[in-house]
């Protein structure tokens, strides 16, 4: 083999590596350009994620928007701010028995379930109104949506009639349907509507399940809470007539028997 050769072979030798390193490093530079691109995205992506989350945690939920609205549906047959005010009963009677009552309330449904017929019975008769305050305070406590929902739902056999918001309240109170305390099975439109089926005037009004469903008196019944919590009232079920407290005998807690309640209407029918 001559020098030249040699020199040349040698030369060439050179020329393909050089070029093999300037394509490899061309490969390298794209590669190191994607992953960039690629990690930017990914970036971009995690934060515009991030910042979605923040979104949607510090976006108001439905409840607490109902609770800020400014124009507020209110059922027919109730009068005063915002519809709040609901008194039932003939316009003759001269009393009005204040019921302060939150619908997952246990104690509500034991008073209801004893006392309820009576009471009903005797607004019928004309003996005394009954203005209804609902409350939603379990909710706070017990975590959950059904005293909301379930006020809401009593805003839609509201507007029905006050004879449906009276029996759709019995029925939501009864032994068959009331759930615990700890359940909050009243969250749920479809098993308020069942409960609503055992009623009349509200077994397959759509007008009425599509109220329900729509949270048509969501907002109402946020401002009847707050009503609630303006009375000062610090538990459920209240009796009150004439701005006092109606009571057992000798006690300090609502009447839970018929018995109890006759003997305190009485006395505070006289007072």
């Amino acid at each position: 083999m001559s020098n030249r050769n040699s020199q040349a072979n040698k030369s060439a030798a050179r020329e393909r590596l050089r070029v093999e390193r300037e394509r490899q490093a061309k490969k390298d530079k794209v590669r190191k350009q994607v992953v960039v691109a690629v990690s930017v995205v990914a970036v971009l992506a995690i934060a515009g994620g991030v910042s979605y989350g923040v979104m949607q945690l510090n976006k108001p939920s439905g409840w607490e928007a109902a609770a800020d609205a400014k124009n507020v549906t209110a059922p027919k047959n109730t009068s005063g701010d915002d519809g709040t005010t609901v008194v039932i009963g003939e316009s003759s009677a001269k009393k009005t028995l204040e019921l302060y009552e939150d619908s997952r309330c246990p104690i509500c449904a034991t008073f209801e379930q004893t006392v309820g017929e009576t009471v009903a019975k005797d607004v019928e008769a004309g003996k005394y109104k009954v203005k209804y305050v609902g409350a939603t305070f379990i909710d706070n406590s017990d975590n959950g949506e059904g005293s909301k929902n379930a006020l809401s739902a009593l805003g839609a056999a509201l507007d029905v009639s006050p004879e449906a918001f009276l029996d759709y309240k019995a029925a939501l109170y009864s032994a068959k349907y009331h759930p615990e305390e700890s359940q909050d099975k009243f969250a749920k439109d479809s098993y308020l509507i069942e409960v609503a089926d055992s009623v009349d005037a509200l077994k397959g009004n759509s007008a009425f399940q599509k109220d329900v469903e729509d949270g048509t008196y969501d907002a109402w019944a946020m401002k009847m809470s707050k009503a609630f919590d303006k009375s000062g009232v610090e538990g459920t079920p209240t009796l009150k007539m004439d701005g006092k407290t109606v009571t057992a005998e000798g006690s300090k807690n609502a009447p839970m028997t018929v018995a109890e309640f006759n003997a305190a209407i009485t006395k505070a029918l006289k007072g």
